[in-house]
Formats: structure tokens, C-alpha cells, sequence
């Protein structure tokens, strides 16, 4: 398996926007409402929050290729960019979406190792990120590479509320 990644750029938004929308709602349809996830989708992955997202200098794109077909992508953010405030001196991971079709395959330790990459490169001292507290899957993940459950925070999908776990990783110099 030949895994490239390519940073996304404004020109990319319709691919972005495309692989967010299908990865997210395979990933969380089956288990929560349909009108919620709608909901979601219809407000997270416009063209405009994603061109923005993409112009802000603190956050960082990249697309997943294996064997040249796109597999998922990969979100990260530094300073003011970060969705909230965790902890001091750190890179947040806002979102892993790989293709189902791709799970299982390394893909995800590939990305969380693009991820601690940049954390160094950018001097940070910790990597963080959200999972909701139903995703065991990625749960078991996370920790199996080294991240640790900080605390918790409300996500919303669509109107109801949700908890996403927060979870932390120390990086070594």
C-alpha cells in the first residue's frame, strides 16, 4: 500500500467538501438521528466555513491517497485556530475522516504520526483532539497510540447534545 498526502489548498474545496460530507455521514448516520446529521452537514462543510477554514493560516489540510485513489483527509490546528482551549502549547487534531473502505489499513497511524510531525516542527509540546464518548472504536484507537482521557466537552449535532471526550498526547522532544 502506497500512502501520499497532498496539502489541501483553496482549489480543493469541492474535493474537500465532498470526502468531509461522505465520511462523516458513514462514519455517524447509523448511530445517531438522520435529521441531526443532516443538520450537521448542511451547517459544517459549506463551501464558505470550509474556504475560510482553509485560508486561516493556523490550520493545516492534507489529503490521504493510497494507491492514488483518495482515502480520507486529515485537519490540524495551532493557536487561535483550535476549536477550544485545552491545554497550553499544543496541536489540535479537529479531524482524522478516512473512507471506511480504508479503515484498517494504517491509514489513521499514518495520519496521527503527519500530526505529531507537524506538533514538532511547530514547537509544540502536546497534540489533543475530540472523540465522541460513543466512538469506541476510535476510543481504542487513540489510546493504543498514546493518548490519554483529559475531560470531556459538549459537541452538538444538529440540536441534540452531545459528549466528545478529550484526549491528550505528550510528545517527546
Amino acid at each position: 500500500m502506497t500512502i501520499q498526502l497532498k496539502t489541501c489548498t483553496l482549489s480543493d474545496v469541492h474535493t474537500l467538501q465532498a470526502i468531509s460530507t461522505e465520511t462523516f455521514d458513514e462514519t455517524f448516520r447509523a448511530t445517531n438521528v438522520p435529521e441531526n446529521v443532516d443538520a450537521y452537514l448542511e451547517k459544517a462543510f459549506t463551501l464558505e466555513k470550509l474556504e475560510k477554514e482553509l485560508a486561516n493560516t493556523d490550520s493545516f489540510f492534507y489529503f490521504a491517497y493510497v494507491n492514488e485513489e483518495l482515502a480520507g483527509y486529515l485537519k490540524v490546528n495551532i493557536n487561535a485556530a483550535q476549536s477550544d482551549e485545552i491545554i497550553d502549547d499544543a496541536l489540535e487534531i479537529e479531524r482524522i475522516y478516512i473512507r471506511r473502505a480504508y479503515h484498517g489499513q494504517g491509514l489513521g497511524k499514518y495520519l496521527i504520526q503527519k500530526s505529531i510531525d507537524i506538533a514538532k516542527e511547530k514547537n509544540k509540546q502536546h497534540m489533543w483532539l475530540g472523540v465522541w464518548e460513543k466512538n469506541e472504536r476510535a476510543i481504542r484507537f487513540y489510546v493504543g497510540l498514546g493518548f490519554v482521557l483529559h475531560g470531556a466537552h459538549s459537541f452538538y449535532l444538529g440540536n441534540e447534545e452531545q459528549t466528545d471526550l478529550i484526549m491528550i498526547k505528550p510528545l517527546a522532544n
